[in-house]
């Protein structure tokens, strides 16, 4: 029988349930035990696919296909384990379930209610990975904030499912802000109490209450915070502010917040935590060797979770170089030709971000154009591809009103299109191609002394594509396809073999780099950003002594 964590949050949004929920698994996978962690979503979307990332952050991919929220990433990253579309659920989905279920008359003519209806369907998602034996933990992350009024529903199973299991099988974490009022010097527990409060009053009564603060918790304030809320004085976890999310393991593993789990389990007799590599990682990140700045050219530059496996996943490929990597953001809507050079000339290497949409990407085209004339390391990913690609069309094969039917549907030479099949499906999500796909690499390539390898699995989320009615002139200029589908022969990589390192592909690598297991793309491109501050220092100073 698996054992149930629910992880609830107070007082704010934002304060992190998904790296505290990302940890405990962590420090109970290190242990020896099976976890998996899944995320409930109150909003009514179905999914965060049709969001703006201004919205909700990036959408993740999982290798299934499914478009979930960005905590999926923390747990894949964390664990280094694939996720899937029963890790996401939303209310949306879950109000879909039991709407179709009564139009198809699986409730026998009764009054259809949120109880017990919607929180009958809400349990059944939450127990269903714990259902096969394959998992000896299931931790559920529950969006928003406690006393939301679309939290109800949820708050409402977590209180039938602690009512119906077993007591030792289910544990209830809450996270909560403890504010400093600089003011009066002092960290206040009131928002806490209040808090909790609310949700005892929903009938769910936290087990451990997790306190994010920037000021270290006194036993004193520690026992003030049990009393008040009901719970053990040692349940009552410090979460200080961190450095890195990487760190956080460790500080909960200080806290014992795991122990304290096992032992509400009645789970004992269980190995001490093997936590060597994550130690090893962690002592690369924090101590490196030398710094490299890239440049990441995207359009959602000012909300930083837009990009957030990005910035992962150099944060991962910068501790395998030993280098600390420092991404500089630069909006595409505001590169011109005047100002490009001044923009771009001091990165040691260029990130073309993906995206959707018209804004901004003749800024990314003239960024591309100038990482590629300078020699500086440049790596595009998906639309950052495309618009690679585009850029070559119009600047060196000479196809003048070279573009994207994306963005001009009657593109004298649309060297990105989409594909037929595809532009009959009018639902937002069909016209995609989501999740994992096989991709074969042509031997010698720098795609292939990449990965190691010649067949590769990458997730994409994207519905235009490379135009193969005009390979052969991309291949006849120097620009070409390394990289194909092998089952649609659709163009998956693209490079310039006479750049010190240009590559441009369509899938999202992103999505698969892990603390144990970085994106071989991104290590391979921070060291050749490496290897071209070097060599740009290395001429800066020879030049400095001939003068």
């Amino acid at each position: 029988m698996a054992k149930y964590v629910f992880v609830t949050g107070g007082v704010t949004s934002s304060l992190g349930k998904g790296i505290i929920a990302a940890s405990l698994a962590k420090l109970l996978q290190a242990r020896g035990l099976k976890v998996t962690i899944q995320k409930f979503d109150p909003y009514i979307n179905i999914d965060p696919g049709t969001m703006n990332p201004y919205e909700h952050g990036e959408c993740y991919v999982t290798e299934d296909g499914a478009e979930t929220d960005l905590d999926l990433g923390h747990y894949e990253r964390f664990l280094n384990i694939h996720t899937s579309q029963a890790n996401n659920v939303t209310t949306g989905r879950i109000y879909q379930t039991v709407i179709n279920r009564e139009r198809e008359g699986a409730y026998l003519g009764k009054t259809v209610q949120v109880i017990p209806h919607i929180t009958d369907e809400i349990k059944r998602r939450m127990l269903l990975l714990g259902g096969d034996g394959n998992y000896d933990v299931v931790i559920t992350e529950i969006g928003g904030t406690i006393g939301d009024i679309e939290s109800l529903p949820f708050v409402e199973a977590i209180r039938q499912i602690q009512w119906e299991l077993p007591e030792e099988d289910v544990c209830v974490v809450h996270l909560t802000l403890i504010p400093y009022l600089k003011a009066a010097k002092e960290l206040k527990t009131k928002p806490t109490q209040h808090s909790v409060k609310t949700m005892s009053e929903n009938g769910v009564h936290p087990d451990i209450i997790v306190c994010r603060t920037e000021e270290p918790l006194t036993n004193e304030l520690k026992r003030k915070i049990a009393l008040f809320c009901n719970v053990k004085q040692d349940a009552v976890i410090e979460a200080m502010d961190a450095s890195s999310i990487y760190e956080v393991p460790l500080e909960m593993l200080r806290e014992k917040l795991d122990l304290i789990c096992l032992k509400k389990f009645q789970i004992s007799d269980i190995k001490e935590p093997q936590l060597e590599q994550w130690k090893v990682f962690l002592d690369k990140l924090k101590y490196p060797k030398s710094k490299i700045t890239i440049g990441l050219i995207g359009k959602y530059i000012e909300l930083q979770d837009a990009y957030k496996s990005i910035l992962e996943s150099f944060i991962h490929a910068g501790a395998a170089c030993e280098v600390k990597v420092q991404i500089i953001n630069v909006h595409s809507e505001f590169i011109t030709k005047d100002n490009v050079a001044e923009k771009l000339e001091s990165f040691d290497g260029m990130l073309v971000a993906p995206g959707f949409g018209e804004r901004g990407i003749e800024g990314k085209i003239m960024a591309i154009q100038y990482a590629r004339e300078h020699g500086i390391p440049f790596f595009g990913i998906c639309l950052g591809m495309q618009m690679a690609v585009i850029e070559f069309a119009r600047n060196v094969i000479g196809l003048k009103g070279a573009h994207s039917t994306e963005m001009k549907e009657d593109a004298t030479h649309p060297v990105i299109s989409m594909m037929e099949e595809q532009k009959k499906v009018k639902l937002m999500g069909g016209t995609m191609r989501l999740g994992a796909y096989p991709c074969e690499i042509k031997d010698g390539s720098l795609a292939h002394k990449i990965y190691g390898k010649v067949n590769i699995s990458e997730r994409h989320r994207h519905r235009y594509e490379f135009n193969n009615e005009y390979l052969q002139q991309f291949i006849d200029k120097g620009m070409p396809a390394t990289g194909f589908n092998p089952e649609t022969g659709l163009v998956e990589i693209v490079e310039v073999p006479t750049h010190p390192f240009f590559i441009g592909v369509q899938y999202h690598p992103e999505l698969k780099s892990t603390v144990l297991n970085p994106a071989p793309l991104f290590v391979h491109f921070v060291a050749a950003a490496k290897q071209y501050s070097e060599k740009r220092t290395a001429n800066k100073m020879t030049s400095a002594v001939i003068r």
